[in-house]
């Protein structure tokens, strides 16, 4: 003999979650062709992304600079 009262728990939980996640998360609407952002966009964190170097390489330049320093050394020898 089966019950119904484990099925109808889970049921119930799902229909929980599933309510509760549409409650809780910010939607995006699109009107007249344009993607808008969530009414709350004005009360979040901004993030600041400091400019990093304009030359990626840098790291990479000096360590073959001090290799052909090394090099040369090694030659003068």
């Amino acid at each position: 003999m089966k019950t119904t009262t484990g099925r109808s728990g889970i049921l119930l939980s799902l229909l929980a979650s599933l309510a509760s996640s549409a409650c809780f998360t910010g939607c995006q609407t699109t009107i007249g062709g344009q993607t808008l952002p969530s009414p709350d966009y004005l009360e979040d964190d901004v993030q600041y992304f400091p400019h990093g170097p304009e030359f990626k390489l840098t790291n990479q330049v000096e360590a073959m600079r001090k290799y052909q320093l090394e090099q040369d050394k090694l030659r003068n020898q």
